[in-house]
C-alpha cells in the first residue's frame, strides 16, 4: 500500500490530500483545506504566497499524523510567479493574474510583435494575464524591481523552492508562459530578448515526473518529517486533470471545469495555425511531452461570482440551490458570451449579465433562476462553439466528452452540454486534479507502469455518469441565436 501527499491549489481554495493505492485503486482523503484569496493592497491585487506556504505545512504536518506519506507534489494556477533576489529571498508577493496592471498591455507588445507573429512563435492563446505580458509589464514599467530578480520561479515551483531549496520550471507550468519554444520546448531567448525582457531569471526546465529534490533539513526539523521526494508533477492544474482523463481513446476530448472551463485535446506535437489563432486555441504542455491544446473558457466563475453577490443581498443560496432555480425557469431566453471582458473582473456579476443582455437586444434576465440558467446555458452553447472548432481544427472525429473535476457536480450543466454538443458526455471523476498529481507521483516511484495504466486505475476508482443528449433540434436553434451574439 502506498500513500503520497497532493497539494492542489486553485484561485479561491488549496487542499491537501493523502492518496493510498491498494488493490489498483485510488482512495482520496482530504485531510486539509483552506481558503485562497487574492489580496488587494494600494490598488494592486496579490496572491498571499506565505500564507499559502503555511497553510501547506500545515497540511503537512497533519498528513503525518494521520499516517504519513511517501512524497510530494504540488499543482496550481498557471502563468503567475514570484522573484527571488541573489541571496534567495522572495521580492514581494506575486501579483494575481486579475490584476489590472495588464489590461493594455497585449497591444503594447503587438507594436513590437504581431499578434500572428507571437503565435506563431509560442503557440499560446493570447490572453493578457499572461507570464509573457506580465514580464513585459516590469521591463517597461517597473525596470528596477526585475533587475534586483536573480530568479523567477513560477508559483508551484515557488512552493517547491520553499520546500526544497530547489529552484527549477517544470515544464507543464512553463508551458503556460508564452514564453516556450512549443517544438524544441526550451526558453524563447530571441523573443524576450526583443521584447527586453531578461532572460538570465529563467529557471531550468524540469520534466514532468522528475523528483525534483527532498524536503529540506530545516523542513524537517520543524515539522518532524522524513525527507521525502517532492515529485515535479503536473504543476498547471489543468495537465494534473488531464493526466487523470478516464480514457483508453488516443483521440479524446476533455473539459477540465472549475473557475474556468479548459475545452481541448491531448496531441503529440504542436498544432499552430491561423484557424488556431482566430478560435484561441493554444498548445500548453502536458505529462510525456505531449500538447493540451485547449481554449481557456470563463468557467464556473461567473455562477461563483453571481453567489458571492447573491450572498452579499442576503440569499445565501448553494451551487445546488441555484441549479434548481435555473431548471425551472424558461429555457433560452437570453445568452451571454463567457469570455467577455467584463466577466472576467470580481464584481456584480448578476448586473453584468443584465447590461449584456441589454446591450445585445435580448430579454433581460431578472430573477436568481433565470440568471443562473442564462449563465449556465450559455457556457453549454461555449462548449459546442468550443468543441466545433476543435474538431475542424484538428480533422478528428471525436465521439464523446469528458468534463472533468468540480463541474461534474453541476448535472445541469453535464447535461445541457450533452444535449447542446449532441454527443454523450461522460462526467467525472471530481477529483481530477488531485487524482493527475497523485498518478504522477506513483508513475514516479514506480507504483504504476505509465499514462495508460494510470487512466485506467482513475476509471477504475471513480464514479462516472453518462449524460445523453436531449431536445437536439430546440438546442440547435438556440446556436444559432448565440452566435449572433458573440
Amino acid at each position: 500500500m502506498k500513500k503520497v501527499l497532493a497539494f492542489d491549489l486553485g484561485a479561491s481554495s488549496g487542499r491537501g490530500i493523502i492518496a493510498t493505492l491498494d488493490n489498483g485503486k485510488i482512495t482520496l482523503d482530504e485531510i486539509h483545506r483552506f481558503p485562497n484569496n487574492g489580496v488587494s493592497v494600494r490598488g494592486t491585487l496579490y496572491w498571499d504566497i506565505l500564507y499559502l506556504f503555511d497553510q501547506i505545512k500545515q497540511g503537512i504536518v497533519k498528513a503525518r499524523l494521520a499516517g504519513g506519506f511517501d512524497s510530494i507534489g504540488i499543482d496550481t494556477w498557471g502563468v503567475d510567479f514570484g522573484l527571488v533576489d541573489e541571496n534567495g529571498d522572495l521580492i514581494g508577493n506575486p501579483v494575481h493574474y486579475r490584476d489590472a496592471r495588464t489590461d493594455n498591455i497585449p497591444e503594447e507588445v503587438f507594436k513590437e510583435i504581431s499578434k500572428d507573429e507571437l503565435y506563431g512563435k509560442t503557440g499560446i492563446q493570447i490572453l493578457n494575464f499572461n507570464t509573457l505580458f506580465q514580464l513585459y509589464y516590469l521591463a517597461k514599467y517597473k525596470a528596477d524591481l526585475l533587475k534586483r530578480a536573480d530568479k523567477l520561479i513560477f508559483i508551484p515551483d515557488l512552493l517547491n523552492y520553499f520546500l526544497t531549496g530547489v529552484k527549477k520550471s517544470e515544464y507543464t507550468i512553463a508551458s503556460t508562459s508564452q514564453m516556450l519554444n512549443p517544438a524544441k520546448r526550451t526558453w524563447d531567448k530571441d523573443l524576450l530578448s526583443a521584447l527586453n525582457i531578461p532572460t538570465d531569471i529563467l529557471c531550468d526546465i524540469i520534466e514532468t515526473g522528475e523528483i525534483l529534490g527532498k524536503l529540506s533539513p530545516e523542513i524537517c526539523e520543524e515539522l518532524s518529517v522524513e525527507p521525502v521526494n517532492v515529485i515535479a508533477v503536473g504543476g498547471h492544474d489543468t495537465a494534473s486533470a488531464v493526466v487523470s482523463v478516464p480514457t483508453t481513446e488516443d483521440d479524446f476530448v476533455y473539459v477540465s471545469c472549475g473557475t474556468w472551463s479548459l475545452f481541448g485535446t491531448e496531441l503529440k506535437e504542436p498544432l499552430i495555425s491561423e484557424e488556431g489563432l482566430k478560435a484561441s486555441y493554444t498548445n500548453e504542455g502536458g505529462y510525456g511531452g505531449t500538447i493540451r491544446y485547449l481554449t481557456n473558457i470563463m468557467g464556473l466563475w461567473l455562477i461563483q461570482e453571481a453567489r458571492r453577490d447573491w450572498q452579499k443581498q442576503g440569499n445565501d443560496l448553494s451551487f445546488g440551490e441555484l441549479a434548481a432555480l435555473a431548471a425551472e425557469a424558461k429555457p433560452f431566453q437570453c445568452f451571454v458570451d463567457p469570455d467577455y471582458p467584463e466577466f472576467g473582473k470580481p464584481g456584480n456579476m448578476p448586473r453584468k449579465i443584465q447590461d449584456y443582455c441589454k446591450k445585445t437586444g435580448q430579454y433581460v434576465p431578472q430573477t436568481i433562476g433565470e440568471i443562473s440558467r442564462c449563465i449556465y446555458e450559455s457556457l453549454a452553447l461555449k462548449y459546442r462553439h468550443a468543441f466545433l472548432n476543435l474538431a475542424k481544427i484538428t480533422g478528428k472525429d471525436f465521439k464523446g466528452i469528458h468534463i472533468v473535476g468540480g463541474g461534474t457536480n453541476a448535472a445541469i450543466l453535464c447535461q445541457m452540454t450533452a444535449s447542446s454538443c449532441n454527443i454523450d458526455v461522460s462526467a467525472g471523476p471530481v477529483e481530477a486534479t488531485a487524482l493527475g498529481n497523485v498518478a504522477v507521483q506513483l508513475i514516479a516511484s514506480g507504483d504504476i507502469k505509465d499514462i495508460k495504466e494510470a487512466r485506467q486505475i482513475i476509471k477504475d476508482s471513480s464514479d462516472i455518469k453518462v449524460y445523453s443528449p436531449e431536445n437536439s433540434a430546440e438546442w440547435d436553434e438556440a446556436y444559432a441565436k448565440f452566435l449572433n451574439i458573440l
